[in-house]
């Protein structure tokens, strides 16, 4: 019995490290981090197609540019709109969760 023990108790010191959270690598500062990225990206796709547009409007960029500026900011408005609804799917599947 007490050999079971003692190997159990090695192999759990072993496994140990393994399964400590790194603060350099958390999930909370990586996520952010991602999502701050996405966010910024989609604030540049946007301010780009506003940019062609209106370029456009004055005769500075042709139509195959405004069309594909236009398409790209559609494409980012449908993005995170799907983004917002799963985040708000799952905010709602967990509420219905019993406690």
């Amino acid at each position: 019995m007490d050999l079971h023990a003692t190997l159990a108790a090695q192999g759990y010191a072993v496994a140990r490290p393994a399964t400590a959270p790194r603060p350099d690598a958390g999930a909370a500062g990586g996520a952010g981090e991602a999502f701050s990225r996405a966010a910024g990206s989609f604030i540049e796709t946007l301010q780009r197609g506003e940019e062609t547009a209106r370029a456009a409007i004055s005769g500075g960029a042709d139509a195959h540019a405004l069309v594909q500026a236009l398409a790209q900011t559609q494409l980012a408005v449908e993005t995170v709109v799907t983004v917002r609804d799963r985040v708000v799917e799952a905010y709602q599947e967990i509420l219905r969760m019993p406690v």
